[in-house]
């Protein structure tokens, strides 16, 4: 079967679908009609399941009228019906139905694909307090001895160890449970995802009560993220009796702790909910917690009970299918404000504890750090003032050295000087040129005999003499050198090695993406954590385009070396870094990814979060950015990684320390991540 590449279930994503209908209260037919309808408007949208509320086809509060003969039987007519019309979906759907067992009443869930029962779960622990009397009509899945029952003349699987398995989709498979299963200290979903279920489903009638729908976030997510599945959870709404309770519709699917999708409570008319779920991160996931393979062998016994149905849907993989997902363009950095705050003030935090406790532990009370005028040196020093405040140190105990080279801007040299005033530290200028002079002389280099050749020994002599600078100043005055060079730059091996911007004593920004240092700027400017003076000269280095400036610009000043014309736009190689190194996807995964974040559509604020990036790219630019990305992560830069100063690790996202997260041979090859990238079109 030919996949596109622009369709989601090529790159292990599902759609699925919670519905929350109106119902009739003990009126099957009708319950039945609007079961169909709002499955057919799921079907129609590509979902590969849909789930509807508990006890759905007569709904739940028929309470004694469960145990009347006429009422089973329209239900069974229900699903006879829903079985039928089942027969036009590539998609399965869950029901919430009464059914009648070896002489017992069970509260059931129904899964149906293809025109057939699949299989049948009863409700394991049934609530018998405060408003709920299930125990009075229901029988509990423990009690039953049967394994498989005779259903619409089919013989069906039949318990609560069920699980689904989706053919056409290897990562997909599914488990049910019913309301109150989730609410017990040990859901039967707990052992339904250490037997293989990555999706979770949760049919539930839920009554409302004021506080009980942010219980139920909780409560979810958490199952969801201690699961390592998605959990998709619906509950019975409009049209349920007001006898003694009232009903809100509540409905969430949760990936992994993480809100994909939620309705709005109190709707009065049918509702149909979508998320697209990826399979393979939660997949993923469970192979990096290798404690979760812990908790499987130690829970064997239960695990082993379980039992897989298996079918094929027929997923529809040859025409497009777009992602109905947000994707953060900027993945290191929340699009919501307060979020965004949040993550700056704990990553920010982060680094000034650790570097605070690297000088406690070594004893010194003085640090060294070069001034460039740019980014990464501005935001290290920042920290380094509020380590200081934090140790009760005069920030005169900051060395800062500014050391303008060859081609260093009458702009980045002000902006130096004036973030050091602004900062309070001890300020020095040192002009490096007569040293790099002398050592491109020693090197015999045609510069020193006044040809103009700006080769990369022209720009290292000058990125190693300010190393050297700073390490026999640090040795000069007790201090420890402050590393500036940030996570992109580290991942694309854009640094000097050894004696040049790749070496310090302690790298505070080492686990820190250049898309969130530019935001952590502009953070500390706008919240003062430093001081309340003027902080324009941050707000001018964020406006300044990121260059080493090691080469002599042009006559008209603008910057000769533009570092994102080398290595790529740091938007986009922050992204592939991000999902490279937190999930190891495949080159094609990444670009899917990028595309459907970077669509002409309102996505990611950057920085300041007033405005969306101006920038747009489409696939050529992203495949083309990817595969400088590739080449340089895999093949050309890891020598760099395996050495690298102590910094703290500050994110999930991870870091590129050997000691950390990442552990890689320096003599790798990129070319089976080359030959993968090779399969993306270019054209839209």
């Amino acid at each position: 079967m030919a996949h596109n590449f622009f369709n989601l279930y090529t790159h292990d994503f599902a759609r699925v679908a919670i519905a929350a209908p109106v119902c009739r209260i003990a009126d099957p037919a009708y319950n039945a009609e609007q079961t169909i309808a709002l499955a057919a408007q799921a079907a129609a949208q590509g979902a590969a399941l849909v789930a509807f509320p508990e006890l759905g086809l007569a709904a739940y509060t028929c309470d004694d009228l469960f145990h009347q003969r006429a009422l089973l039987d329209g239900v069974l007519d229900g699903l006879a019906a829903i079985l039928d019309a089942s027969l036009q979906w590539k998609m399965a759907i869950v029901v919430g139905a009464p059914l009648r067992v070896e002489h017992q009443l069970y509260n059931c869930a129904v899964v149906i694909a293809n025109g057939q029962i699949q299989g049948v779960v009863p409700k394991s622990y049934l609530p018998n307090y405060g408003e709920f009397y299930e125990a009075r009509q229901f029988s509990s899945a423990d009690y039953a001895t049967a394994t498989e029952i005779d259903l619409l003349g089919e013989r069906v699987q039949f318990g609560a160890g069920l699980l689904f398995e989706v053919g056409d989709l290897p990562l997909f498979k599914f488990h049910v449970e019913i309301c109150e299963d989730v609410w017990v200290p040990v859901p039967p979903s707990s052992f339904a995802a250490l037997a293989g279920a990555t999706v979770l489903v949760n049919l539930s009638a839920s009554n409302a009560l004021v506080g009980k729908s942010n219980y139920r976030n909780q409560l979810v997510g958490q199952q969801s993220a201690r699961c390592i599945a998605a959990y998709l959870y619906t509950s019975a709404g409009g049209g349920e009796s007001s006898t003694d309770m009232a009903w809100d519709g509540q409905g969430v699917i949760y990936e992994n702790g993480e809100l994909l999708a939620e309705p709005k409570r109190f709707i009065d008319e049918p509702t149909l909910t979508f998320a697209d779920i990826d399979l393979e991160r939660l997949s993923r996931e469970r192979m990096r917690m290798n404690t979760f393979a812990q908790s499987v062998q130690r829970h064997a016994a239960e695990v082993g009970k379980f039992r897989t149905v298996f079918f094929h849907l027929e997923i529809e993989h040859e025409q497009p299918l777009p992602l109905k997902r947000c994707v953060e363009r900027f993945p290191y950095v929340p699009a919501d404000a307060r979020r965004r705050d949040e993550r700056c003030n704990e990553v920010y935090n982060i680094q000034v504890q650790a570097l605070a406790q690297r000088l406690l532990t070594s004893g010194l009370k003085k640090v060294v750090i070069g001034v460039s005028g740019g980014l990464d040196s501005t935001h290290a020093l920042l920290v380094c003032a509020r380590v200081m405040d934090k140790l009760n140190l005069p920030r005169t105990n900051i060395l800062a050295y500014t050391m303008p080279g060859f081609a260093t801007s009458e702009r980045t040299l002000k902006q130096a000087h004036a973030l050091m005033q602004l900062v309070g530290c001890s300020a020095q200028e040192i002009d490096i040129r007569p040293s790099c002079i002398q050592m491109l002389k020693d090197l015999n280099h045609p510069y020193s005999a006044g040809q103009a050749q700006y080769d990369i020994t022209f720009e290292n002599v000058q990125a190693g003499e300010r190393t050297n600078h700073l390490f026999r100043l640090a040795n000069h005055h007790g201090g420890l050198v402050i590393g500036t060079g940030d996570l992109s730059e580290l991942a694309l091996g854009w640094c000097t090695y050894g004696v040049g911007d790749h070496m310090s004593h302690y790298n505070v920004n080492a686990s820190v993406p250049k898309t969130l240092i530019s935001h952590l700027v502009r953070w500390v400017a706008e919240s003062g954590v430093i001081g309340r003076n003027d902080a324009q000269v941050l707000l001018d280095i964020l406006g300044t385009e990121i260059s080493p400036e090691l080469v002599p610009g042009t006559a008209g000043g603008q910057p000769e070396q533009r570092t994102e014309s080398t290595i790529g736009p740091y938007e986009l190689q922050d992204f592939n870094l991000y999902y490279v190194l937190r999930f190891g996807f495949n080159p094609s995964k990444v670009a899917f990814l990028s595309h459907t974040a970077w669509q002409d559509r309102e996505q990611g604020r950057w920085p300041d979060g007033d405005h969306v990036t101006r920038n747009q790219y489409d696939l050529a630019a992203i495949k083309k950015n990817l595969g400088i990305f590739l080449d340089r992560f895999f093949r050309t830069s890891q020598f760099k990684r395996s050495c690298v100063p102590n910094g703290p690790k500050v994110g999930s996202g991870g870091s590129l320390s050997p000691r950390g997260d990442w552990r890689a041979p320096s003599d790798a090859q990129s070319v089976v991540w080359m030959e993968e990238l090779r399969t993306i079109p270019v054209h839209e």
